[in-house]
Formats: C-alpha cells, structure tokens, sequence
C-alpha cells in the first residue's frame, strides 16, 4: 500500500510539472519589452457655468473615478468654476527611436495637453501628429532620441488559441501585463466597418486604451482598443486592431495629418440563407448592394441595387463586413475589377474608386389610399407628386405590415421597390409578380426606407392572402 501511494504521489508531482513546464512564462517579455511602453495621460479645459457636484471632473478612464462615485455623490447648490480639468488616462508605444508613438484616438482626441511617462519616471509633452477615429489609431510625437521601440509583428500569422499579452496602465497601475489567447480574428463590431478586430480573452480595463498586444515572440500585433462589457470593466471580451491596419493610419498621418480611404458609394447588407436562395447563389456569400449613389463611382460604373458583389480587387468577399475594409484600403484613383452576381450569373465590372466623402443624410415623407396585397401588406400606390419628391420612378407604399411581411422586418411607411429584382409598378403587376411563387418559396424585397433601400426576404406561406 506504502509503495501504491507513493507511486500515486510521483504521478501527480511529475504531471504537476510537466503541466506548468507547458504554461508560458511571459517575464522575459515583460522584462525586453515593457519600456517601449508609456503611460499617456491628457488634459482637457472644459467649460461649464452649471452647479458643480463634490467630486472632481474624472475621466472614467481614471483609477479614483469609481472612488469618487461611490463615496462622494454630488453635492447641491456649490457653485464651481466656469472652467475645470477633465483629465484622463491611456497607454501607447513607441514604434520609432526618435518618439513616434502609437495610441487610440479616444485616448488623445479634444485633449489640451498630453503627457507620455516611461517606467522610468521621466515625462515629455507630446504633440498629436493625427488621428482616425474611423479605426480609433492616433499617433503623437515627443521629442527624444534613442528611445527602446517595439518589434512589429505579423496579425496575419496569428492562430487562434495562440497566446498573446497585453502591457498598459490599467487604473493606472503602470506597465501591469495580462495575458490570455486568441479567441477570434476578423471580428466586426457594430458601427466598426474599418477594422477586422483580433478578439482576445486577455484581460483589458480602463487605461489599458491604446496599449500592445503582444505574441510570444514580442512582436505587436495589435493594439488593445475596445472590450464588451455590461459593467463597464472587464468580462473575458476585448477587442485589438491589427498592428498592419494601425501602421498603414500612422504612415498616412505621419505623412498629411489624415487619411485618405477608397469609396464606391453603395449601401449594403449581408446575403442571408434567403436572400442567397432567391438570388440563385449556391450559399451565402458577398456584400448585397442594396443602394446606389448617384453619381457615385459605383453609378458610373453601372453597378445597379441587388447586385452582389463577390470579389473586389481580386479578393474574395465572403461577408459584407468585409467589403468596407477592402474598399477603404484601395487609393482614391485606382482602377478595380469587382466580379458580381447579377441576374443568376457572374460578371465583371470595372471601376475607378473615389475618395470617401463626409457622411451625408436626408429624409422622406409620403401617403396616399389603400389596397391589400399578398405576404400580410396593405398597400397604395404612388402619385406622380410622390414619386418626384422621393426621387423614384416605381414602387407601392406600404400602409401597414402584418404576419410574414411584419416578421421580415417590413414596417408602416416603406416603400417597396422591386420583388426578386423585378421593379414593381402597380398594385395589379405587384400581386401578379407574387404569383409566379409558390409556398415555401423565398421572394426578395427591395425596400425604400427613410433616404437608403435595404433587400428583405419572406418566405410564401400556404395561406391566402
């Protein structure tokens, strides 16, 4: 029994250390690496004539925010100042000797003054060279020489499940590293059309803003710039851009002071099972335009609403999240072949690709009588006044919108252009193109809603109408 256990206790110590002999040790990294990372803290004069509470103006970003929260609520009726310090804390690294520094834009946009630290104590004042917020890349300047820089790496190379480290001031506590693996690449976020974000569980707060993801070579591979949270630290998701897509921002800042991104000026949407089915695509795939500016670069080249655009550049479009992001890396000015899907079949199409403007907005308002139509609608048709004031030459108004039509997401005062890229006309042609389609079936909308279109898909039923 004597020897049974003692066999059984040099089992467990021997897999014990072989199981921490596999876990990575990150302290030759941190030891190489950590002084090519700064702690960026900036400062921001900000008006206000109202009542002041007790606490001071805090960025959330800064570690006695939640201190003062908790055991300072605001005070009444103290007059404060009409002008105060909102001051608030980040991180950034170097990527040139002569004190280029990468951070996030949020960490530096509105800021009056920024100041970057070293681990060393030392501080410089920093100048803001440019920022993005498309991509939330900023680059600032300090003046200094032969300063430690960061290896860039390759977030192409990455795998997933791969371990990686993060180094920054979290709360403040500078050049804290955590460190956890790759969860995902290519994550899209919404209102993010730009950046393909590596998604990691590595453990990312409040000051950690604009700081280095780190591979087990060293190398950056990205900078630590969102987490998805329902508290607001935290919760296993964070969220880097990719050091390729932060050095291209930072060349053309460092260049101009802004950058310059490819546009087609369409809308898009993502091609769903449905909308593949209806279509004839053999499974979803592409960015669905569902949209056409006129005038546009896509206009012009004869890009038409429905179109589904497969290859851009001779680069496979798999979702629509991704057409934004190779659209925006092509220079103004040059030349594209785009493959489409149009009418059940491919086709090329050349474009020259336009410089993207400022975003532009605009609104509708129409009504007229009523009919009731197949898929749960109630519609009417347009007048001539109608049809001029939104810009149209065809569609039916919907007047409301019930069972299948409701579910798909049709409501009260879309306008319905076209049915499986067929334009709609009239009442009569309207209940006659749903005809050809039997239950099961899936037919497209393209809906008008507000200044842009968008495609809706619902599937026929074995119901009357």
């Amino acid at each position: 029994m004597k020897r049974l256990f003692a066999f059984f206790a040099l089992f467990v110590s021997l897999t014990a250390f072989s199981y921490a002999r596999d876990l990575p040790d990150f302290s030759e990294l941190a030891e190489k690496h950590g002084a090519s990372v700064v702690n960026i803290s900036t400062t921001q004069t900000v008006r206000n004539e109202s009542v002041l509470p007790q606490n001071p103006h805090l960025s959330e970003d800064d570690p006695m925010f939640d201190f003062f929260r908790r055991f300072m609520p605001p005070g009444k009726g103290q007059k404060g100042p009409r002008e105060f310090q909102s001051r608030s804390l980040g991180s950034g690294f170097i990527i040139s000797a002569d004190g280029y520094i990468l951070t996030n834009a949020h960490v530096v946009d509105a800021a009056d003054e920024v100041t970057v630290r070293f681990t060393d104590k030392r501080e410089f004042p920093a100048k803001v060279i440019g920022s993005d917020r498309r991509t939330d890349v900023a680059l600032i300047k300090i003046e200094a020489s032969n300063l430690p820089r960061v290896m860039i790496g390759k977030p192409d190379q990455l795998k997933v499940g791969e371990w990686v480290a993060a180094i920054g001031s979290p709360f403040g506590f500078d050049n804290s590293i955590t460190a956890g693996i790759v969860s995902a690449k290519g994550r899209s976020l919404p209102q993010e059309n730009y950046v393909p974000f590596i998604q990691t569980d590595v453990a990312i707060n409040p000051g950690n803003s604009g700081g280095p993801l780190f591979n087990m070579k060293g190398e950056v591979v990205g900078i630590n710039s969102q987490i998805l949270s329902r508290t607001g630290g935290y919760m296993g998701l964070s969220f880097a851009i990719p050091i390729d897509v932060a050095i291209d921002i930072s060349d053309q800042l460092r260049a101009g002071g802004k950058v310059n991104r490819g546009w087609l000026g369409v809308m898009i949407q993502e091609v769903t099972r449905e909308l593949a089915e209806s279509f004839g695509l053999s499974r979803p795939m592409g960015a669905l335009i569902a949209n056409v500016e006129k005038g546009s670069p896509a206009d012009k080249a004869g890009l038409v609403a429905s179109d589904v655009v497969l290859k851009f550049d001779g680069k496979t479009v798999e979702s629509s999240s991704e057409l934004p992001r190779l659209v925006a890396a092509v220079k103004p000015g040059k030349r594209v072949l785009l493959q489409v899907w149009r009418k059940g079949a491919s086709k090329d199409v050349a474009l020259i690709v336009g410089e993207l403007p400022g975003e532009k907005g605009g609104g509708r308002s129409a009504k007229l009588g009523k009919a009731t139509g197949k898929l749960g609608l109630s519609l009417s048709e347009l007048g001539d006044v109608q049809k001029k004031e939104l810009k149209i030459s065809n569609g039916l108004l919907v007047e409301d919108a019930e069972g299948a039509a409701a579910q798909a997401g049709v409501i009260s005062g879309d306008i319905i252009l076209s049915v499986n890229n067929q334009d709609v006309k009239g009442l009569q042609q309207f209940a006659e193109l749903l005809n050809q389609y039997g239950p099961g079936q899936v037919v497209a909308l393209r809906i008008l809603r507000g200044d842009r279109s968008m495609f809706v898909t619902i599937r026929i039923n074995g119901n009357k109408p």
